[in-house]
């Protein structure tokens, strides 16, 4: 069985942080989230993916080339993204029978992905696909089952039936392309997938199966540090926090827990190092830092005298200047702090944060969190930036600025 990976949307509601990079490759816990899902059909036996690309699909294909240990990849390039069943329709060539899909925005296991290839063994419907329980189904492709056979499914309704929604990963059979050929575009101008599945449910060939393993739906900008938490664990409990014997740890730094070190990687004197956390190749820690747990920096980064890190993603050669504040954050690459700059990651009235999703302001359901910026973006020295701001790409803010609301660039 050959296995298809979803690849191919903007993720808008992932800027600043999706502006330079398709959705996929943002970093979860020292790796895109689409390394991730590939680990885990290697490790599920699966010998090839199809990933279907589109919105910046360079940054995929430079990374990860033409084979991620035991899989070969090959690419379908989706020009017009025209919704979930027109990219289907579009590895129609590239898949010999039955297949996996799954969508590349999601964080799955190995687990999850066996549970799903054998209960699909036991009927062998035209699709068969995970389901699970979450807190706002509205939000999701809302689904009705009894006895595991599919009787309903709602695209975010108003107000579900339950909630159980589809979590993007499938089995189908090779029928699902002859059915996307006759859907017709939704008021969205989209091919969706859930009008072809309406044309099968009546016919009793679509299965839901709950989900077992790890499973989570990164669509929105706190979901990754979630996420990120969530695999720093699993990376701490599977023993794959681990230094370089290239890493230098200098007399009088301290490094407690689980931590990774890359390769050539500095602990300078007085940094104390707090895991679980991920700290890449090429970086400089110190003087007299403080990094704290969940924290991840990608290779290449500096964080100057000092500076306190807390629960944040650093994305490579960001450097983080002396004297400065960083938590609960997402930071792109190449940034570069002035002295003193501080992102505040709590409201002083102590009610939640909210952060700006395609124009609006949405409750992020977090006590704590600091800021979004993207690439390339620079502070003067003493700026202050107010809980859930976001900073759009190339920026450069003035010494002794409050950002209070977010920044465009051009």
């Amino acid at each position: 069985m050959e296995a298809v990976i979803l690849a191919a949307g903007e993720g808008t509601r992932l800027r600043p942080l999706t502006v330079t990079r398709p959705k996929p490759m943002l970093p979860v816990a020292g790796r895109p989230i689409l390394e991730w899902n590939l680990e885990a059909l290697n490790e599920a036996g699966f010998k090839k993916a199809v990933i279907v690309v589109g919105y910046k699909k360079e940054e995929i294909e430079k990374y990860f080339g033409r084979k991620y240990k035991n899989l070969s990849i090959e690419y379908v390039h989706q020009k017009k993204q025209l919704g979930t069943g027109h990219a289907i329709l579009t590895v129609e060539k590239h898949v010999s029978s039955s297949f996996l899909a799954m969508n590349g925005d999601i964080l799955t296991s190995t687990e999850t992905i066996k549970k799903l290839v054998s209960d699909w063994k036991t009927r062998k419907p035209a699709v068969a696909l995970t389901v699970v329980e979450v807190e706002h189904p509205s939000e999701y492709g809302v689904i009705n089952l009894k006895n595991n056979v599919v009787v309903d499914v709602q695209e975010k309704p108003k107000n579900p039936k339950g909630n159980l929604v589809s979590a993007g990963i499938f089995i189908y059979t090779q029928e699902i392309f002859k059915i996307l050929k006759t859907i017709k575009t939704s008021s969205r101008g989209e091919y969706e997938i859930t009008d072809a599945l309406k044309v099968l449910i009546p016919k009793k060939q679509v299965y839901g199966f709950k989900c077992k393993g790890v499973w989570m739906d990164i669509g929105l900008p706190w979901h990754l540090l979630d996420a990120n938490e969530i695999m720093i664990k699993a990376r701490e409990k599977n023993l794959d926090l681990k230094s370089s014997k290239k890493a230098v740890i200098e007399k009088f730094a301290v490094v407690k827990g689980k931590v990774h070190l890359g390769d050539n990687t500095v602990i300078k004197s007085g940094s104390y190092i707090q895991g679980p956390c991920h700290i890449g190749k090429d970086c400089v820690i110190g003087p007299n830092a403080y990094i704290r747990p969940y924290t991840v920096l990608q290779d290449g980064c500096h964080i100057g005298n000092a500076v306190e890190v807390k629960n944040s993603i650093v994305m490579s050669n960001s450097k983080i200047g002396h004297l400065s504040y960083l938590g609960d954050s997402i930071i792109g690459r190449n940034c570069n702090f002035g002295a003193g700059t501080v992102i505040a990651n709590l409201r002083f009235d102590d009610n939640g944060i909210h952060i700006e999703v395609k124009g609006i302001l949405r409750n992020s359901g977090r006590r704590k969190f600091g800021c979004l910026m993207g690439d390339n973006v620079k502070t003067g020295i003493n700026v202050s930036i107010m809980p859930g701001r976001s900073i759009y790409p190339n920026a450069t803010i003035e010494p002794m600025t409050v950002v209070k609301s977010t920044i465009y660039t051009k």
